[in-house]
């Protein structure tokens, strides 16, 4: 019998409500909930896909183990015990940090990993944690970390409410929304214009948003910290600088102008290819404007002064007075506060407590940045890995320098990966342990609920009951980290906690924690919670954790919540400043130590080099960095894998559309077919992220005959940012030539 099932994409950040046509374990049809109060029907090509991910005949379907002869399948309860004994032998004999860990985009995606990824990290006891974080959105965490107090305390675009919206190195209408969960952007942005609002967009590439935009600049790729400097000079010297309510607990403007007095429009103008005039009516629009929003992602916060600028856009929103503001940028109020129970914990954020062993690398938030992984793998010496344990993550695709990254997996003691597919990282694995797929758990999203344009929430039952002899992402944690435990107890009382933690998380499980997350969160029933927490030993806890946790209790649970499949609307953003704020004085320092130090060293800008190109990447609404491509109905058609070209350049190169063009940089070389077209600018070349699923071993048909090649191929992990020693992604300079002209390597040597 058909039934109909609510449920939420999980595939990006844009929680889409979807329905779900199915007889049983068959999909029959996929689309758009209209009622869902957050994407109110919209859906993307990657939502309808998610059947061929459920269907995929590649998707691992129970745990396997590598030998001589090939993977072979093996039972849970063997995989558990030998990973957990061959790391604790390995940590044995070569000391904690000899294990690594890293965690994918998806691993935020998936409530239960997150609740459960405390209790393996306490049991590894490990420095050596790495993540998606150092490749993408770490100077976003670290600006808010800096200016607000907290890590995960983000300035949400009123993209509803707004009359001036600026875009800069961020692409909406094919991500969806990052660090801004933003369903039907395309909805959203066409109500902007209607009611009279403007949508500007600076960016290298005449994206899918630019084209949308009222206005659109070319900005050379890396140079935005020039700009952004170079507006706030105009703001402060035409006296446009207007914090309103915010200047009562505003401190440093008086030193935020004298930094910024020299950096003028006509100083920058050759570095970022756009003329003194244009940055001149950009600041006045922008100060201007009733309600405005400047709002950046990965073009600018994986560039080469990445820390820097992405601090800067949110000083832009302060001193304009468009923080906390409607239709400016907000601060969400999220049923279940993962900024709120952060700081109970004490985990507001972190920056170099302490420094990788290899190149002196600053941790951030506990973890160290990608850009050291493979050489913490290939460097001998106390602390160097020698096991790894992969969570929903492919960095050979994802991470500079996938080559260097292959040969360092190759040569570890042990490798664990958590994921559904053998690619081109868990195909170095020993063991791989698949978790439930994504319609067969349910689907809860702290993370992406606290950074949405409208307060929400949603709880979604899983599609299907999870099917016999498998295991959900939170359960092989926990069976990691038990067992750990378990082997690393010396006593009685230690043997214990490890015993009654394991019976407490499996009792609760993971939506017994999100029922408590409700409960305490500012639309809970409050009081019977918070003392469950304090007899388990949480008594001195931040005062301000405490005020936001408790808010105006409207009795939320998560039984409410399930009975309202569709989600439930909490409402517009909302002012929350300055009660929000954690930091100690509550109060926003424009210039925190840090970004003064930083902007000391910044470099005269210079044009690049006459015979370099620079190269960005690009991002496509049908993919998802590397591990959508197994999907037919999201790659079939022409190939999105190649390089966008200015016609000039290609002219000069003696290219046309479809023919090779060859990539060199100081790590390696890929050839792909150009794209010849006006839409970048001269001198930028853009190359989509995730593809080249040709290594020995891959086992994703469909990706492997895609075709393409991996960006990171080219991108060295000498290339770092400047503060945060962050992966730099975008704006990296690369000699093109056209493939009939190019020399072989070997030869060329």
């Amino acid at each position: 019998m058909k039934q109909t099932h609510y449920h939420t994409c999980n595939l990006c950040e844009a929680m889409c409500g979807i329905e779900i046509d199915h007889m049983g374990d068959e999909i029959l049809a996929i689309r758009g909930d209209s009622a869902d109060p957050l994407s109110r029907g919209h859906i993307c090509p990657k939502g309808v896909a998610l059947q061929d991910l459920h269907n995929d005949p590649d998707r691992l379907r129970h745990p396997v183990k590598r030998t001589k002869d090939g993977w072979v399948p093996i039972s849970w309860d063997e995989a558990l015990d030998e990973t957990a004994r061959r790391l604790h032998d390995i940590q044995a004999r070569h000391g904690k940090n000899s294990v690594g860990m890293y965690l994918g985009n998806p691993t935020a995606h998936n409530h239960g990993a997150l609740f459960t990824l405390l209790p393996l990290i306490n049991a590894l006891g490990t420095r050596q944690r790495y993540s998606a974080t150092s490749a993408d959105q770490l100077p976003h965490q670290l600006a808010t970390w800096q200016l607000f107090g907290h890590q995960a305390l983000f300035p949400i675009p009123d993209i509803d409410r707004t009359d001036y919206f600026m875009v800069i190195g961020g692409n909406p209408m094919a991500s969806n929304g990052s660090i801004m969960t933003v369903p039907d952007i395309r909805g959203r942005l066409k109500s902007l214009q209607e009611r009279g609002g403007k949508l500007v967009v600076v960016d290298p590439r005449r994206t899918e948003t630019a084209r949308l935009a009222d206005e659109h600049d070319f900005i050379r790729p890396g140079s935005d910290v020039y700009l952004l400097l170079a507006l706030l000079q105009v703001m402060f010297e035409e006296l446009l600088v207007a914090p309103g309510r915010l200047t009562d607990f505003l401190d440093g403007q008086g030193t935020l102008a004298r930094l910024v007095e020299n950096w003028t429009p006509e100083k920058v103008a050759e570095a970022t290819g756009m003329t003194a005039d244009r940055i001149r009516k950009l600041a006045r629009d922008i100060a201007t404007a009733p309600r405005a929003a400047i709002y950046s992602r990965v073009g600018l916060t994986t560039s080469a002064h990445s820390t820097l600028s992405a601090w800067l856009v949110y000083v832009i929103n302060i001193v304009t007075g468009n923080l906390d503001r409607e239709g400016g940028v907000m601060f969400t109020k999220p049923a279940f506060d993962i900024v709120a129970f952060g700081a109970l914990g004490g985990e507001t954020g972190s920056f170099d407590r302490y420094r990788s062993r290899v190149h002196g690398y600053p941790e951030f938030g506990g973890e160290f940045p990608v850009t050291t992984l493979a050489d913490e793998m290939l460097s001998p010496g106390t602390g160097q890995i020698k096991a790894f344990i992969s969570h929903a993550g492919n960095p050979v695709l994802s991470c500079p320098d996938g080559n260097k990254m292959d040969k360092a997996l190759s040569g570890l003691e042990f490798m664990v990966s958590i994921d559904l597919y053998i690619n081109e990282t868990t195909r170095h694995a020993d063991i791989i342990l698949p978790p439930t797929g994504q319609l067969e758990h349910a689907q809860f999203d702290p993370i992406f609920q606290a950074v949405a344009v409208r307060n929400v929430v949603k709880f979604s039952e899983p599609l299907v009951e999870k099917p016999e002899g498998s295991l959900h992402d939170w359960e092989i944690l926990l069976g990691l980290a038990t067992r750990l435990g378990r082997l690393k107890a010396e006593t009685r009382r230690e043997r214990f906690q490890v015993e009654a933690t394991d019976r407490f998380m499996r009792k609760l499980t993971d939506r017994g924690i999100v029922d408590l997350g409700l409960r305490l969160g500012p639309y809970g029933t409050g009081g019977r919670s918070m003392a469950i927490l304090k007899r388990a030993g949480l008594r001195s806890l931040p005062k301000l954790a405490w005020k936001v946790l408790r808010g105006k209790h409207k009795g939320l649970t998560l039984k409410k919540v399930l009975a309202q499949p569709h989600g439930i609307d909490l409402g517009p953003l909302q002012r929350a400043l300055p009660g929000r704020l954690y930091t100690r004085s509550q109060r926003i320092n424009l210039v925190p130590p840090l970004y003064f130090r930083a902007l000391q060293g910044l470099p005269v800008p210079k044009p690049p080099k006459a015979d370099e190109m620079l190269m960005i990447g690009r991002r496509h609404v049908r993919s998802n960095n590397s591990w959508l491509h197994n999907s037919q109905r999201l790659v079939k058609g022409k190939s999105r894998c190649n390089i966008l070209i200015h016609p000039q350049d290609a002219e000069r190169l003696g290219v046309a559309d479809g023919d090779d063009l060859t990539l060199r940089s100081e790590v390696g070389s890929i050839t792909l077919p150009a794209w010849v077209s006006d839409d970048i600018m001269p001198g930028v070349i853009s190359i989509p992220h995730g593809w080249g699923h040709d290594r020995k071993g891959v086992q994703m048909d469909v990706a492997r005959r895609a075709g393409g090649a991996s960006i990171n191929d080219v991108v060295g992990t000498t290339r770092v940012e400047a503060v945060t020693a962050m992966a730099q992604l975008n704006g990296i300079p690369v000699q093109v030539e056209a493939a009939s002209a190019a020399v072989p390597e070997k030869a060329a040597g």
